[in-house]
C-alpha cells in the first residue's frame, strides 16, 4: 500500500489522501478537497484515481468532489447514512465493509460517529496498520461535534473502537493540528515529557512533510486517550469542583471535550 498525503495550505489546514496498490497504481482518494494537487499527486507518481471516499460530509471534505467525479470518473464512496447530505454517492459503506483499491490493498471501514453522525474511518489490512480518521481523531486531539455530531457519541467511538485498535496503527487525520492539540495536552497534563519534547520538536513543522505517529504515540500524547490520568484529573477538578472523586472515563472525556470548545 502506498500513501501519499497530500498538504492543501488552506485554512482549515486540511490533508488529502492517495491510498495507492503499488502493482497496479489504481488509488482511492480521500477527501479530496484540493483537487488540483490530488490530481498533480497521481499524475506525477503514475497512479490512476479510480475511487474516492469522503470520512463525512462537511464542505472541506467534499468540496473537491464535483471537479474530481468530472476529471476521474471515479466511484464516490460514503458513509451509507449521508448520501442525502452528498451528492452523487455510488456506494453507501458501513461498519464491515471493505474497500479494494487494486489488487492488493483492503481497507475496512469503521462507523464511527461523534463528529458528525454519518462519519467513517478506514483501517488498512496491513502488517502495519494504518488508520485514516478524517475528523474523528486528531493528532493529539479528538474532533469537535459542533455541526451534527454528538459528544458521547465520539466517547464511545473513542472508547469501543479507536482504543482498542493496535498501538503500532499509523494515524492520517484529514487536518494538522498537532501543535495547538499538544498545547491543550499540556494545558490539561503539564507534567506530559512526551508533549513537552514533541511541542519542541515539531511546533513549526513543515506539513508538507508532516509527523506521521502511531496510536502508541497517541496514548502518550492525546488527553482524549489519557481518560484516567491522575494529573488529568486533578487539572480537571479545578475547573469542575463537583467532579466526583473517581471519575468515570466518560465523564472526564465530556469534561475535556467542553473545555476543547473553548479553550
Amino acid at each position: 500500500m502506498i500513501v501519499e498525503q497530500i498538504w492543501t495550505d488552506n485554512a482549515w489546514r486540511n490533508f488529502n489522501y492517495l491510498i495507492a496498490c503499488p502493482e497496479t497504481g489504481d488509488a482511492l482518494a480521500i477527501d479530496p478537497l484540493d483537487h488540483r494537487k490530488c490530481l498533480a499527486a497521481a499524475d506525477a507518481r503514475g497512479f490512476t484515481i479510480t475511487q474516492i471516499l469522503n470520512t463525512h460530509e462537511h464542505a472541506d471534505h467534499i468540496g473537491g468532489n464535483t471537479a474530481m467525479l468530472a476529471a476521474t470518473g471515479a466511484r464516490l464512496i460514503a458513509h451509507q447514512n449521508a448520501g442525502r447530505r452528498i451528492p452523487n454517492v455510488d456506494r453507501g459503506v458501513g461498519a464491515g465493509d471493505i474497500i479494494r483499491v487494486g489488487a492488493t490493498v483492503e481497507l475496512e471501514c469503521l462507523d464511527t460517529p461523534g463528529h458528525t453522525m454519518a462519519h467513517v474511518c478506514v483501517l488498512s489490512h496491513t502488517e502495519q496498520p494504518a488508520l485514516f480518521t478524517g475528523d474523528t481523531l486528531f493528532n493529539a486531539g479528538a474532533g469537535n461535534c459542533h455541526n451534527g455530531g454528538h459528544p458521547e457519541a465520539l466517547y464511545e467511538t473513542f472508547a469501543q473502537q479507536l482504543d482498542r485498535l493496535d498501538d503500532r496503527t499509523l494515524i492520517y487525520p484529514g487536518h494538522d493540528y498537532l501543535s495547538n492539540n499538544l498545547r491543550f495536552t499540556l494545558d490539561r497534563e503539564p507534567d506530559n515529557e512526551t508533549a513537552e519534547r514533541m511541542i519542541d520538536d515539531y511546533a513549526d513543522q513543515d506539513p508538507v512533510d508532516a509527523l506521521v505517529t502511531t496510536l502508541a504515540d497517541e496514548r502518550r500524547i492525546n488527553t482524549f486517550l489519557r481518560l484516567q490520568n491522575p494529573t488529568v484529573i486533578a487539572r480537571l477538578r479545578e475547573e469542575f469542583p463537583d467532579l466526583e472523586p473517581a471519575p468515570e472515563p466518560k465523564t472526564v472525556f465530556l469534561k475535556l471535550r467542553e473545555l476543547r470548545n473553548r479553550w
